[in-house]
């Protein structure tokens, strides 16, 4: 399964962490030195929830940036107020 949001785009990417010692020269030292540079990956915080899709409730994987912005709309936990007519009508549709 792949870590991508299907509404911001949002998938892993890389980077590096730096890691320095020695102290700072407005500290007294003389300079940072680098010492070590890594690989690393930075991954979205990706959720799977039920959105409104074309009308429809379908899974999708959203990120919460995505999902905190309002672009993800959550269908409805029950349908209140569910007539008869309503279902007629979307029986025969």
């Amino acid at each position: 399964m792949s870590r991508v949001c299907q509404f911001t785009g949002a998938r892993t990417s890389t980077g590096r962490t730096i890691h320095y010692r020695g102290l700072p020269k407005y500290k007294g030292g003389i300079g940072l030195n680098i010492s070590g540079v890594s690989r690393r990956t930075f991954k979205p915080n990706i959720q799977r929830v039920r959105a409104l899709v074309d009308g429809k409730p379908v899974w999708v994987k959203a990120s919460t940036k995505a999902i905190r912005s309002g672009l993800i709309v959550k269908p409805l936990k029950r349908k209140y107020g569910w007539t008869r007519d309503q279902k007629l009508q979307e029986d025969g549709s």
